[in-house]
């Protein structure tokens, strides 16, 4: 089904919207070409682009021929002097006007993505193609509300003083969301000043707080991550009573201390009996069995991300809500919002984003054996790309990142029109996830290193290990197996030591985990499962049994399939968690 199917049915905006859309996917390669020469015209005579000697060259052939593809790593030192106050053009013609923290990190820190002020037109033009397309599929939706459950993060500054935070902590802070226009489809129950306490506790009770109030009235819930609606749904199975009092009183708890917010809620919360005792009559049985639909009867569907890691979210999604819809909408990052989701009632397995050509210049790396072999000048472009392969994503954009990797694998899974569109297979290199945590396999090593010199005073040491990052808990949390070697069987390394080194492997890993677990609550604390000695033969006899070669074998560090986590689980002999928090602040190392 196309978008364009049954315009003569759509609003005019609508109408406008998919036409848009029709247009820049017929007419892919021109676009592409015609966004190339804008961003060399502009970024020409920037430092990093005349290093190459362009020449004012703006065609594709000579930027693939000159411009090396790049990693975030390649860039840092320039990265560095932007944010240490050096306000010459080294990357764009236009004034840095802050910086976008990813979740993917370097050395340990989140990577600074530079923008520029008019990046959030693009990234609202993408925003107005959502609606449209959902209007496609789920009509009505200007009949009621939204129940988002939005939060920002924490914030820094650069030396330079540049502003450093999430994208999205940057959305909800920009003007475009704050003083956004009435929209019949796109009213949500969350008033601003909730989405905006940066306090995870009170902005989370008082979106809830406001969903159950207006329970008849929601058609659509959701979160940015799958992983973000499982804990408002945990966080709901906590509070409930709490969240009843309020409304059956019509005040607020004393817990809420921001003014802004028990000032708006004054004009909100009021005394209503009936939805108290209907959320006391749902809850206080502890069946949480399709709690969405009994609690906010009339939703459609959940609005969420459940591709790549949030996946493993969908049975707890599906658990609560009976199984409703869960349309992926659009496909974005901090360097570059991507493309859309034209067929958002796809299954979770199914869903494929159509990248827009107009929002950035876009290559792709072909991944396989002889990925290697495929020179800079030898990257594919949009419109080349072959249906089945996977590529990494590269991209160069109008704030002045030039053939960047970022990381992402896709799989072309079809086309509209002239356009592909993409399954996102996996993030490059990362091991564990939860939220927006990546973790990959160096940094794993090296907390475990870090972690095993506790237990060097028992003369013990760590011979094997895997993990994996367990879901079914709420908050998810990493659980790595240990397999040890105790050299002295009458001093063997206490449970309080264990436990420490549980605390030690998180206060190795990068700033996103640990703000994951510190400010935001989204991670629960590490757990270390020790296994008895031979387990990881016995894993290997495993693989070898099922084909695998005794010559080629490795020890998988991180572990899904369910017959070796049976296999693991059966040997574990004692478990341990983290006795506390990490260590983290919103500041950047030196």
């Amino acid at each position: 089904m196309g978008v364009d199917h049954g315009l003569s049915s759509v609003s005019e905006k609508d109408a406008k919207a998919l036409e848009f859309i029709e247009e820049v996917t017929k007419n892919v390669d021109s676009v592409q070409e015609l966004v190339l020469r804008e961003i060399l015209s502009r970024n020409g005579e920037t430092e990093y682009l005349k290093r190459f000697n362009l020449n004012g060259a703006t065609d594709r052939d000579t930027y693939k021929s000159i411009v090396p593809v790049v990693t975030y790593e390649d860039l840092q030192p320039d990265i560095k002097r932007i944010a240490n106050g050096d306000k010459s053009p080294i990357f764009s013609s236009h004034p840095i006007s802050e910086f976008l923290t990813s979740s993917g990190t370097s050395a340990g820190e989140r990577k600074l993505m530079f923008t520029i002020a008019e990046d959030w037109d693009r990234r609202a033009k993408l925003y107005s193609l959502l609606q449209p397309v959902m209007n496609l599929y789920v009509p009505g939706l200007d009949k009621g509300k939204g129940l988002y459950f939005y939060f920002i993060k924490a914030e820094s500054k650069t030396p330079g003083g540049l502003l450093a935070r999430p994208v999205l902590t940057s959305y909800y802070k920009n003007d475009y969301f704050k003083q956004r226009p009435y929209d019949p489809y796109n009213v949500i129950t969350s008033p601003n000043e909730a989405i905006l306490c940066v306090d995870s506790f009170q902005s989370m009770y008082t979106q809830m707080l406001c969903g159950l109030l207006t329970r008849h009235e929601v058609l659509r819930i959701g979160a940015v991550f799958a992983s973000g609606l499982v804990r408002a749904i945990k966080f709901l199975t906590l509070y409930w009573k709490e969240l009843a009092h309020d409304i059956k009183t019509g005040t607020l708890n004393p817990k809420i201390i921001d003014p802004s917010i028990r000032e708006c809620m004054r004009n909100i919360l009021k005394p209503n009996p009936r939805i108290a005792e209907f959320i006391v009559e749902e809850c206080s049985g502890d069946n949480w069995d399709g709690i969405i639909t009994r609690i906010w009867p009339n939703t459609k569907y959940l609005d969420v991300i459940v591709t790549g890691a949030m996946a493993q979210y969908i049975p707890t999604l599906d658990y609560y809500s009976g199984g409703l819809p869960k349309p992926c909408t659009m496909y974005a990052s901090s360097e570059c919002y991507f493309g859309l989701n034209l067929k958002p009632l796809s299954k979770p397995s199914e869903v494929s984003y159509t990248i827009m050509p107009n929002m950035a210049y876009f290559e792709f790396i072909p991944v396989g054996d002889d990925k290697e072999k495929c020179t800079p000048r030898q990257l594919v472009d949009l419109a080349d790309v072959e249906l089945g392969k996977e590529y990494e994503l590269v991209i160069s954009t109008y704030s002045g990142l030039c053939r960047y990797r970022v990381g992402d694998i896709l799989k072309v899974t079809g086309f509209h029109n002239k356009t592909p569109g993409f399954q996102f297979v996996r993030r490059k290199n990362v091991l564990l996830s939860i939220e927006s945590d990546k973790t990959d396999e160096t940094e794993l090593q090296k907390a475990i290193e870090n972690a095993g010199k506790l237990l060097e005073e028992f003369n013990t040491s760590v011979v094997e290990y895997t993990s994996y990052g367990d879901t079914k808990t709420i908050p998810g949390h990493y659980v790595i197996f240990w397999e040890l070697l105790v050299k002295d069987p009458t001093n063997p390394p206490t449970d309080q030591v264990l436990n420490q080194c549980c605390l030690e492997m998180e206060e190795s890993l990068n700033t996103v985990y640990r703000q994951s677990r510190v400010a935001d609550n989204s991670i629960g604390p590490l757990e270390i499962r020790i296994v008895k000695s031979g387990t990881f033969e016995e894993l290997m006899d495993y693989a070898i049994s099922r084909g695998a070669s005794i010559n080629q074998y490795k020890v998988p560090r991180c572990v899904s399939f369910t017959p070796i986590m049976e296999l693991l689980d059966s040997r574990v002999v004692s478990s341990h968690f983290s006795p506390a928090l990490p260590h983290w602040t919103p500041d950047r190392r030196a």
